[in-house]
């Protein structure tokens, strides 16, 4: 049997759960801003990791202004997408609302094969190849990159909704937007953050992982899926259960890998997201609405 490399599993599994989180909470905060649910995240993912490749070979910029450089720009693209067709949209209707985010993701798609082609693109890993070991196991340090940084990402956000003025005020927009309204709180801005964020946060989980996987225009559709899925397995609009669904979902499909086959590891996504829909559509720490007549 393999369980001598359950902890390899468990730590790529973390991995790329963190990897998920990210994505899922991109979801998140849109959801709570503005109940939607949006569809192009995972183009969000795919414009970051090639618009920093770009910024690497073409403009020749150093890594970490690269780096800062693809967040920033998706974080635009994203405040472009709430300011253009979705604010400008005639039909507040949610569906129809949703369906642009659709159509914003097969443009965004199209976009990069016209600029980049179809063929996947790779970052050299942060650290370097070589692994480190510890406790008698192989980690690559881009693995301890991408946790390392996820744990800061989340510290942060965490102190920006909590201890900041402004993070209290998208707070209580998301709550309650006409009574945050009333406050003098811009609930149009709130919204226009909530989407850099989430075009931010996307634009970092694509950064990150494509030195593992590598990255094409076409990548971002199945890492949108399973970060969507990991934000219904933790509870859709939880901000704590995006971070728990994505581990969770990414070890479940490393063990799945390792001990059935590797060929099923993007199956494992849409069981668990079926299988939540089912038994708990709330999600694990999600909570039911109910609905007074």
């Amino acid at each position: 049997m393999l369980w001598h490399l359950a902890p390899h599993f468990f730590v790529s599994g973390i991995t790329n759960g963190s990897i998920y989180a990210l994505i899922a909470l991109g979801y998140c905060l849109i959801q709570n801003a503005t109940g939607l649910v949006n569809f192009a995240q995972g183009d969000f993912v795919m414009l970051g990791a090639l618009i920093t490749i770009s910024l690497l070979s073409v403009a020749h910029l150093p890594l970490p202004l690269a780096f800062l450089g693809g967040m920033a720009a998706v974080a635009l693209i994203g405040i472009a997408l709430e300011g253009g067709p979705l604010r400008h949209s005639r039909n507040r209707d949610i569906l129809t609302l949703v369906m642009i985010t659709v159509g914003a993701s097969i443009t965004f798609r199209g976009a990069g094969i016209l600029a980049w082609g179809k063929s996947s693109r790779a970052l050299a890993p942060l650290g370097g190849e070589d692994p480190l070991v510890i406790f008698n196991m192989a980690v690559l340090p881009q693995s301890l990159w991408i946790l390392g940084l996820s744990i800061a990402v989340l510290g942060l956000l965490y102190l920006f909704f909590h201890r900041t003025l402004l993070g209290k005020a998208v707070r209580a927009a998301a709550d309650n937007p006409f009574g945050a309204q009333l406050l003098g709180i811009s609930v149009r801005r709130v919204v226009a953050l909530a989407f850099a964020l989430s075009g931010a946060l996307g634009a970092l989980a694509g950064i990150l992982v494509t030195p593992i996987t590598s990255m094409s225009p076409e990548s971002g559709l199945m890492l949108g899926l399973k970060g969507f899925a990991a934000a219904i397995l933790g509870g859709y609009g939880s901000t704590l259960g995006a971070v728990a669904g994505g581990l969770l979902l990414g070890v479940m499909e490393a063990f799945s890998a390792g001990f059935v086959s590797s060929a099923y590891k993007d199956a494992v996504a849409f069981l668990v997201l079926l299988a939540i829909l089912f038994l708990r559509p709330a999600g694990l720490l999600g909570t039911a609405k109910v609905r007074r007549v």
